[in-house]
């Protein structure tokens, strides 16, 4: 199947599935699992070794939230893929709190950041929760570069994607993208 007839199937289905096809979301899945699986790759790389959490129980778990446990209206293939990258985030993030909450908050566990933001040249290192305080601080501050960090980084969705999704231009997401990431280097390193 080609590319601009995968993106039909997949706009198709969706469209099923905001009709109520129950079934779809069965079709959906099968044809958009291993680019799930990509996407949980790429954010399972930045976690510590050694994580419970494996990329298939991601994409599972992020699926079942988004189409069963709190039903978002899924519009299109580009929001589509952002409310995953959204709740394969917020489930790391979860799980990171679940593990630490027995732990003394300076025993938590701190996790690389290497060649994360590309900018960062050094190895810059914190915990996940700082990340999460630094994305919430991010959302508030600028909503759409909070999504563009989120659909960039954490979605692995290209630039072209991304100001589909958001309805702007592509260098409209780049330099939002600049911004964020020097404003989230400068959280991360606790400089003001």
């Amino acid at each position: 199947m080609g590319e601009s007839s995968r993106r039909g199937e997949i706009e198709r289905l969706l469209a099923a599935i905001r009709g109520g096809d129950q079934k779809a979301k069965g079709e959906l899945f099968a044809l958009v699992s291993d680019e799930l699986k990509r996407m949980a790759g790429n954010l399972m790389r930045r976690e510590r070794e050694g994580h419970t959490l494996q990329p298939t129980a991601l994409v599972h778990e992020a699926y079942l939230r988004v189409f069963v446990k709190a039903p978002l209206p899924v519009i299109d293939r580009a929001y589509f893929f952002a409310t995953q990258a959204r709740a394969m985030r917020q489930i790391l993030i979860d799980h990171a709190r679940k593990r630490a909450a027995g732990k003394r908050p300076d025993a938590r566990d701190r996790v690389p950041f290497d060649g994360v933001l590309q900018a960062l040249e050094s190895s810059l290192r914190f915990s996940v929760f700082d990340l999460a305080e630094a994305m919430d601080t991010l959302k508030a501050l600028s909503p759409r570069q909070h999504e563009v960090v989120t659909l960039r980084f954490f979605g692995g969705l290209k630039w072209s994607e991304i100001a589909e999704a958001l309805e702007v231009s592509v260098s409209s997401c780049e330099e939002d993208w600049q911004v964020a990431r020097a404003w989230l280097h400068r959280q991360l390193k606790g400089t003001p």
